[in-house]
């Protein structure tokens, strides 16, 4: 199909016959994977904090987008794989990772989890407590062997006695908390093991508004417990993700580029660590500023209707499928027709097919109406809708990929044998 692509140059044509021939092989909603765009938002970041400190590595955070394609053209680029549970950890191995590549976190390891990781040299950062006795009861059983792990901190990062965490929770409810002393605890536990070296200490906090400022202070307070706890055996500071990526215009927001917070992480790293030659491997865990704009999701319309003064344009999709959180936000979107009528322009909302009343793919727009049989292309839909999308009335649509001035198929449209799998459900 590389008649659809712009003068053979990997541009994708949006246009009412291409999105039409799709339809009859993939349906009438689907999703669109740009790999262009996913290469250029890593060769960004990636850019923007290895230009400013040398020793930097990327470990994407699957849990934001777990596609295997997805997964496997970021380890091409050099991007670890950051997992938060065995599901996650599988898959990296499954699609050829390295295991010393991947870096396990999350508050939920199993002890046979924890056993595998070490025994495959992965970065192992643990949560709480009782991961230490894991982690001691394998070093036990492995006198041989040098074990090393990371640690998760949670420390106060509020302003002004203020909370900056996530919907306004008071404190976080991961990591291991260095007020109360169980940071020292911790350490201790780890030490009594000679052959268990603490190489590295993690910081990851979801902040409401995930400022500049926050990531400053979270930097310090990573190298400074370094150089308190484990300055000997340090090996890297893990500042953890959730940065913004580049934003739409209709999100209204004057969010910080990869360069403003490079600037000021890397500016903490270089001043804490002024030594060339012992300078700690900085981490980033990216998850929604690296595919959040990779992704567009594209349904068709099948109904207009007036209900009082209202317009609904009912679509082939679902809220669920391009805001799993259910935000008000309007996505940007592209209406696609193969008419030439002119439309008056209209305060319109769309709709999707579930039989919930909050099902709004988008709410309150103004302009020239879409009409039955056109198709809407949303963007900016690459973070959390495959992973946080639940097979709820219809199954799951499938997902394209824009590769190369080709398109393929990086997972193929769930049918009703594949939503009620005969292995897990009785009939």
């Amino acid at each position: 199909m590389k008649s659809i692509f712009k003068e053979n140059k990997n541009v994708f044509l949006w246009d009412y016959q291409t999105l039409h021939q799709l339809e009859e092989k993939h349906g009438s909603s689907y999703y669109v994977l740009d790999t262009g765009k996913l290469k250029d938002n890593y060769r960004k970041m990636n850019h923007a904090f290895q230009s400013r400190y040398e020793n930097f590595i990327i470990g994407y955070s699957y849990k934001t987008n777990y596609l295997p394609y997805l997964c496997k053209e970021l380890s091409k680029l050099g991007a670890y794989a950051e997992v938060v549970s065995r599901l996650e950890y599988d898959l990296a191995i499954r699609i050829g990772e390295n295991p010393k590549k991947i870096i396990f976190n999350g508050p939920l390891k199993s002890k046979e989890d924890i056993f595998l990781a070490l025994e495959n040299a992965s970065i192992v950062n643990l949560d709480s407590m009782y991961e230490i006795e894991y982690v001691r009861e394998y070093a036990q059983n492995h006198r041989h062997k040098d074990i090393s792990v990371g640690v998760r901190l949670n420390f106060d990062l509020s302003e002004n006695g203020m909370s900056i965490l996530q919907d306004g929770y008071e404190v976080s409810r991961f990591g291991i908390c260095v007020e109360n002393g169980d940071l020292n605890i911790a350490i201790s536990e780890l030490k009594r093991e000679k052959n268990i070296r603490i190489i590295g200490l993690h910081g990851h906090f979801s902040t409401r508004n995930r400022t500049v400022e926050s990531y400053l202070r979270k930097t310090e307070r990573l190298c400074h417990l370094a150089k308190e706890y484990i300055n000997e055996t340090l090996e890297f500071i893990d500042i953890g993700g959730g940065i913004y990526g580049e934003l739409p215009n209709s999100f209204q927001l004057d969010a910080p580029s990869f360069d403003d917070y490079a600037e000021v992480i890397c500016s903490v790293m270089n001043k804490e660590f002024p030594d060339q030659n012992h300078r700690p491997i900085l981490i980033l865990e990216p998850g929604v500023a690296m595919v959040a704009n990779v992704m567009s999701f594209v349904s068709k319309v099948i109904e207009v209707k007036s209900i009082k003064h209202h317009q609904f344009v009912l679509v082939d999709g679902s809220v669920h499928n391009i805001k799993p959180t259910m935000h008000r936000n309007n996505l940007p979107m592209k209406v696609i027709t193969g008419k030439e009528r002119k439309r008056d322009d209209h305060h319109y909302h769309v709709v999707g097919y579930t039989c919930m009343e909050k099902d709004y793919l988008a709410y309150n727009l103004f302009g020239e109406m879409p009409d039955k049989g056109d198709y809407l292309i949303f963007e900016n839909v690459g973070a959390y809708t495959i992973v946080f999308n639940p097979p709820f009335i219809k199954e799951r649509p499938g997902i394209l990929v824009l590769e190369k001035n080709e398109i393929l198929v990086a997972r193929e449209k769930e049918t009703f044998k594949q939503f009620f799998n005969e292995e897990l459900y009785s009939f």
